[in-house]
């Protein structure tokens, strides 16, 4: 199990900082998974990988010479399993599944999601159980490591098979990719790059089509963003502390220790560290009996929400380091067998990209009503109707909350279980599907739905704070202060309306690439999770 990566709460937010990954015996965490997959991260494929993957591919020849009866070797694929393949013809039926599986449609899908798709197939397919030749496993690394970045269609797929089979035409010169931000063919694309096409060999085209790789893929994105969503949340929630001048009391380590969830103790204590040496904390511990929900409960629901997380990412970094492929090729039992099945299933996929969403829906309402409060001059202590310097003839935050509740609104609506639909395809052959494709593209909508809400409101602490008269009421935190601070160097004090979406793009970006948490984090020690 070693090859099994694990949650690491002091690596959340630090993908950007790692630039080469190699894929061997050990595991490969999600950090190093992002940064190949968002941050260009070089890839280097081991000694110890490509003999595995070397092992594997003798064993298919040897199949395929003795004519076994081997799915997607020796027959044909879903209903078509019942069909013969002559050895003459072995090439051709991988060449026809690449071609015939490229049915997605709508737009297509981010760099970052191919080049988690493709991680996912270098993980999956050089397990040593696949058969794929190393040759084309090293093609994909050199088309990441050189930025070759096919065109898939998104949209329309069940599992991840079209939207699959788009990206792998690529390798064998069809299709379309960009190079250096130009759209060209695939073979144009490759040759630009330096690469040659490779044309497929026996059940290699069955490989780059099969299993949930593409879903996991970009549900491990989603997972990413979603732990660097939750540790911002903490540290938007210490901030609301203090410019809603709520009572510490509610994140007190006695209380929480009576509900056995660390993920809520941990959120407590988050904030606590984060406060720790808050004036304003100290001014006001004692000034309220207690304070509304939206104050009192934030570790509870954060802690809830990581604990989904938590169980979400338990499950799909197993899933990062399974074999997932269809035929098993067995190399421990006399001279090897095939072994037909399911490994490609994408229901744990699917289930916890479910789960991701719910977990983002619960960090998002919550920073949705924090925003509120912050700029509703009946509930947020005395500041000026949405923060605006003169009210009336400024609005300044009044849309930007708007957007807040639209953004809530639309993740609502992706709540919705994809993993509880299933359509059956190939004449009944694949008769329950896990719709694992949707429930992951869904969890990366919601996830960046977050930051955004969470971008918003961090926005508007930064203004609360610029409004905050220290002396009545106290000093900041350093480790709130310092995120301020962050946030003023790209974005000035508020003096009248002007454009504020760039703005929240900007803070957004804070909050993707970890800039917020790693700036609190730096006076309060890593959050817990």
């Amino acid at each position: 199990m070693e090859h099994i990566a694990t949650l690491d709460p002091s690596k959340i937010g630090r993908a950007n900082e790692i630039t080469q990954v190699t894929i061997g015996a050990g595991a490969v965490s999600l950090e190093e998974f992002v940064a190949v997959s968002r941050y260009g991260a070089k890839l280097v494929l081991s000694q110890e990988y490509l003999e595995r993957v070397t092992r594997s591919r003798a064993l298919v020849e040897k199949f395929l010479a003795e004519n076994r009866a081997i799915y997607g070797l020796t027959t044909g694929f879903g209903d078509n399993v019942r069909k013969v393949i002559p050895q003459e013809e072995a090439v051709q039926l991988q060449l026809n599944i690449l071609r015939s599986h490229a049915a997605s449609v709508g737009k297509p899908l981010s760099a970052e999601c191919v080049r988690a798709n493709w991680l996912m197939q270098l993980l999956s397919l050089g397990r040593g159980y696949s058969g794929i030749r190393p040759e084309m496993l090293s093609l994909i690394a050199d088309c990441l490591n050189e930025g070759v970045v096919p065109y898939a269609p998104a949209e329309g797929s069940i599992q991840s098979l079209s939207v699959e089979a788009n990206i792998n035409l690529v390798l064998i010169g069809e299709g379309r990719a960009w190079y250096e931000g130009e759209l060209l063919s695939g073979r144009e694309a490759l040759e630009r790059a330096g690469l040659k096409p490779l044309m497929p060999a026996c059940k290699e085209g069955l490989c780059l089509t099969n299993g949930i790789n593409g879903a996991t893929g970009i549900a491990l994105i989603a997972l990413y963003d979603s732990l660097v969503g939750a540790q911002t949340a903490d540290v938007a929630a210490a901030m609301a502390y203090e410019s809603l001048r709520g009572t510490i009391m509610g994140c007190d380590a006695r209380l929480h220790s009576l509900k056995y969830h660390s993920e809520q103790s941990g959120s407590a204590e988050n904030i606590r560290n984060l406060l720790a040496d808050s004036g304003i904390m100290a001014k006001y511990k004692n000034a309220k009996v207690q304070d509304p929900y939206i104050l009192r409960s934030i570790p509870q629901v954060h802690g809830a929400a990581k604990r989904f997380l938590r169980d979400a990412a338990i499950s799909l970094l197993r899933e990062m380091a399974s074999c997932n492929d269809n035929p098993i090729v067995w190399p421990e039992d006399g001279d090897g067998e095939g072994l037909m099945g399911g490994n490609f299933d994408g229901t744990y996929t699917g289930a916890y990209a479910d789960t991701i969403c719910i977990a983002d829906a619960n960090l998002g309402k919550f920073s949705e009503r924090r925003m509120d409060r912050l700029t509703n001059r009946h509930f947020n202590g005395g500041y000026p109707p949405f923060l605006a310097e003169k009210p009336g003839v400024n609005n300044c935050y009044m849309i930007a909350q708007y957007t807040s509740a639209g953004l809530v609104s639309e993740i609502r609506s992706l709540c919705i279980p994809a993993t509880g639909d299933s359509i059956p395809v190939s004449a009944n052959w694949e008769d329950p599907i896990p719709m694992a494709w949707w429930a992951a593209m869904k969890a990366a909508q919601v996830a960046e739905k977050l930051e955004y809400l969470l971008a918003i409101e961090l926005m508007a602490q930064a203004r609360a704070f610029d409004l905050t008269d220290t002396s009545a009421h106290g000093t900041f935190a350093k480790a709130t202060m310092n995120v301020h601070d962050l946030i003023r160097t790209k974005i000035p004090p508020v003096t009248e309306d002007r454009h504020f979406g760039p703005e929240i793009e900007t803070v957004y970006q804070m909050v993707k690439h970890g800039d917020i948490l790693k700036t609190a984090e730096k006076e309060s020690g890593t959050l817990k999770f």
